[in-house]
């Protein structure tokens, strides 16, 4: 039996995480040791995403950064997997030669013999079908404490004009509910209170395998399972939203009433350039009875400034919307030209700085609103979930609130990390909700 150190590194997003936790059960259970330091080590895998220029940037460092110490003796073998190495696969052999392995977004499966043969000298690469089934592996769950991610689909099949996912990712597929649901239960067996629902598109769950939009039924099922306290929904396209999902959020009361629903933009001609279905009215109209229908709701979304085309007019609608809409959470990103999408050939192309400028702009904008809900908040008592302890309080998010992309509550009190408490919101702190646990 195998009793080697593995260290790994995982980058990118929730569903590239999912992929990571999936290998590391994967090495346990052929014996490796998995270790968290890189020094010593006698391989590391690094997981890496290969989406846009920022992304792609901090996974070659990571490999430079290893391949140092490769040189220096410290680390034995470097193996990269994910969707960089999907992407790049001749450009990582012939411009990173310190990669000793390349596996790709299809192969997580065959990690484990990955690892084996390059710890025997071999410089193995796996590239099975990105378009096949998604593989039930088991995880290590490296969340926490008390939630984990849920995937529920792979791939993506929206084609969005700027976006390389599905060339990288595949066709979009649904996990057989059946195995969802004994996921979800064998994660709320071990404690988690918390799932977040994850995939490319969450709200074409279902059309693939069952013909019809499954999220509702899947999450009246997740929402049965002893244990199963909150339901996160993340990544809900637009035009996908139908009323019996609509009706189903706003009547059970395990679903967290936030949605991640990226629109990207509002003006409706950039829209049609970013190959977006509906336009700006749709997504207005949207917004407006999403609010109406499901009191309380707090939306996130992601914005892209700077796509081919966008002017200032357009920028200037982009804003006057999100004055008018206030949405909760907002994610802005300047557009990056991606070789092989159809926005790459886009003529009117806006400086890089300029849609840096830009995304610069959102975020201002967005500091007023959320300054905005802070205050509303002030008075209420929220139900929170305990993450730890910082400086003297203890830490929690709200239903508002989802992990490494929103804020943080700080509260004093007596709750455990991993407990459910209420806490009374008394103040703010560098932009952040302050408050004290109350007893009910």
């Amino acid at each position: 039996m195998a009793n080697e150190k593995i260290a790994l590194i995982s980058l990118g997003c929730a569903k590239n995480l999912v992929n990571s936790e999936q290998m590391l059960c994967l090495l346990s259970d052929a014996g490796y040791e998995l270790v968290s330091e890189l020094e010593g080590a006698d391989a590391v895998i690094i997981n890496t995403c290969g989406f846009i220029d920022e992304a792609k940037s901090e996974a070659i460092a990571n490999i430079v950064d290893a391949g140092l110490l490769k040189a220096d003796g410290k680390l034995g073998k470097i193996i990269v997997t994910g969707c960089l190495a999907e992407r790049y696969r001749s450009e990582i052999r012939s411009q990173l030669p310190e990669a000793d392995a390349l596996v790709g977004v299809g192969s997580y499966g065959e990690i484990a013999d990955v690892v084996r043969r390059t710890l025997d000298g071999e410089r193995p690469e796996a590239y099975a079908d990105k378009n096949a089934p998604v593989d039930e592996v088991g995880r290590f769950i490296t969340t926490g404490p008390a939630w984990a991610y849920l995937k529920i689909a792979e791939g993506c099949d929206n084609r969005c004009a700027y976006c390389a996912i599905p060339d990288i990712r595949g066709r979009f597929r649904s996990r057989p509910m059946e195995n969802i649901i004994a996921e979800a239960k064998a994660l709320a067996e071990s404690g988690v209170k918390e799932l977040i629902l994850i995939a490319q598109d969450l709200t074409r769950y279902g059309t693939d395998i069952y013909g019809r939009r499954a999220l509702a039924e899947l999450c009246r099922a997740l929402a049965e399972l002893d244990g199963v306290h909150w339901l996160r929904l993340h990544y809900l396209y637009p035009d996908e939203i139908d009323g019996e999902l609509i009706d189903e959020i706003a009547a059970n009361e395990k679903i967290v009433k936030y949605l991640d629903i990226p629109i990207q933009h509002i003006n409706s001609d950039i829209l049609r350039r970013m190959n977006r279905r509906g336009d700006g009215e749709f997504i207005r109209a949207l917004f407006s009875d999403l609010r109406e229908r499901i009191p309380r709701l707090v939306l996130r979304t992601s914005l892209i400034t700077g796509l081919p085309g966008e002017g200032e007019a357009e920028f200037e609608e982009l804003c006057e919307f999100l004055r008018e809409a206030k949405i909760e959470r907002v994610g802005v990103f300047p557009y990056s030209p991606e070789e092989g999408t159809p926005a790459y050939d886009m003529p009117d192309r806006c400086d890089f700085e300029e849609a840096e400028r830009r995304a610069g702009l959102i975020m201002e904008l967005q500091n007023g609103i959320m300054d905005e809900y802070n205050a509303a908040m002030q008075g209420r008592t929220l139900e929170v979930l305990c993450t730890g302890a910082d400086g003297g309080y203890l830490t929690g998010r709200t239903y508002a609130d989802s992990p490494d992309v929103d804020g943080t509550i700080y509260f004093t009190g007596k709750c455990e990390a991993g407990q459910f408490t209420k806490v009374l919101v008394t103040g703010e702190m560098d932009g952040e909700l302050v408050g004290e646990e109350i007893d009910e």
